[in-house]
C-alpha cells in the first residue's frame, strides 16, 4: 500500500474535457485544467491548383489534406479561404479529422510529452452512441499508442467532483442544457430532460437585441483607429485597408466572439421571479463594443437570461 499511495497521483494521467463551446485539457489530480481553448478551429482546404496557404501556426492535416488553425491566437487571424468549423455535433464527435487535428495540437502545443506515456480519461455526452464510443477508444489507442483509456459521462464526473455518487445534475453548456440523474455512479438514461436552450441560444437573443437598437456588431480584426465618442452616439472608426477575403462562417465566430464579451460583462440573472417593474429599477451596466460605440443596459440585462428558467420571456 505505501508503494500505492505513492504513485497513485503520479501516473500522470490526462484528462480531455471537450465541449462545444471549449477544449480542456491538463493533468489529473490538479485543481485547473492546463488548457483551455476554442472547439471551433479555423479550416483552409487545398486550392485548384493543390497548393494551400501553408503558415507557420498551421497543423497541416494529412498529406495534401486541409491546414487547420487552432486555439484563441490562429483562430482570430483573418485569412482568405478560412472557414470556422467545429468538430462537435449536439455534444458528440461528427468531424473526425478536425477532432484528431485537435488532439494533436494540444499534445504538440500543450501537452509537449509523448502520448504513449499518458493514460487518458476522456469526458462523453450521456447520449454518445456506441459506434462513435468505440471508433473514439480505436483513435486513442492505435494512432495515440495510449497505455490506458477510459470514457466517462459529463453528468457522473461532475458528481464525482463533488463528493456525491448520487445526485441530479444540471449543465447548461454552449448549444443545450441538461438535467441528469446520476445513481452509485451510473446516468439513469430514461429520466434525462434536455433542452435546446443554453449559452448560444443567449447570443442569438444579444444578436436581435443589437439589431432592435440598431447597434452594428464590428469584430476587432476590421477596425484599424477609433474614436472615443459619446455615450449613444454613432461610432467614429476606421476600417482596415487591404483586409483578406474572409468567409461568412468566420466572420460570424468573429462576431459571437464579441457578443460573449458583452454576456459576460453585462447580462445578469434576477434574484428572485423576473418582474418588468423591479428589473427596471435594477442599475443600468455600461458597456463598449470595440469600434467605441457605448451606451447604458438596464432591464433587457436580466430579461434575456431569464429565458433560461422562463421559457414564456423568449421572443
Amino acid at each position: 500500500t505505501s508503494l500505492l499511495t505513492i504513485f497513485s497521483d503520479e501516473v500522470g494521467a490526462l484528462v480531455f474535457d471537450i465541449g462545444s463551446y471549449t477544449v480542456r485539457a491538463g493533468y489529473a489530480g490538479e485543481d485547473c485544467p492546463k488548457v483551455d481553448f476554442p472547439t471551433a478551429i479555423g479550416v483552409v482546404l487545398e486550392r485548384d491548383n493543390g497548393s494551400t496557404l501553408m503558415e507557420i501556426d498551421g497543423d497541416k492535416g494529412k498529406q495534401g489534406g486541409p491546414t487547420y488553425y487552432i486555439d484563441t491566437n490562429a483562430l482570430r487571424v483573418p485569412r482568405e479561404n478560412m472557414e470556422a468549423i467545429s468538430p462537435l455535433k449536439n455534444g458528440m464527435i461528427e468531424d473526425w479529422d478536425s477532432f484528431q487535428a485537435i488532439l494533436d495540437h494540444t499534445y504538440k502545443m500543450h501537452i509537449k510529452s509523448e502520448a504513449s506515456l499518458h493514460p487518458v480519461l476522456m469526458s462523453e455526452a450521456p447520449w454518445n452512441t456506441r459506434a462513435k464510443r468505440e471508433k473514439l477508444t480505436e483513435l486513442m489507442f492505435e494512432h495515440y499508442n495510449i497505455p490506458a483509456f477510459f470514457l466517462c459521462k459529463t453528468a457522473v464526473l461532475t458528481a464525482f467532483a463533488n463528493g456525491r455518487s448520487t445526485g441530479l445534475i444540471l449543465d447548461s453548456g454552449a448549444t443545450h442544457t441538461t438535467a441528469i440523474p446520476v445513481h452509485d455512479g451510473y446516468v439513469l438514461q430514461q429520466g434525462i430532460v434536455k433542452s435546446p436552450l443554453a449559452g448560444d441560444f443567449i447570443t442569438m437573443q444579444c444578436r436581435e437585441l443589437f439589431q432592435e437598437m440598431n447597434i452594428e456588431i464590428i469584430p476587432p480584426y476590421m477596425i484599424a483607429s477609433k474614436e472615443a465618442v459619446r455615450e449613444g452616439s454613432p461610432a467614429n472608426w476606421k476600417r482596415k485597408e487591404k483586409l483578406p477575403q474572409v468567409t461568412r462562417s468566420w466572420h460570424n465566430y468573429m462576431c459571437n466572439c464579441v457578443i460573449q464579451d458583452f454576456q459576460a460583462s453585462v447580462l445578469q440573472v434576477s434574484d428572485s421571479t423576473y418582474d418588468e417593474q423591479v428589473a427596471a429599477q435594477m442599475p443600468t451596466v455600461h458597456y463598449e463594443f470595440p469600434n467605441g460605440y457605448n451606451c447604458d443596459f438596464g432591464a433587457e440585462r436580466l430579461k434575456i437570461p431569464e429565458g433560461l428558467f422562463d421559457p414564456s420571456n423568449v421572443k
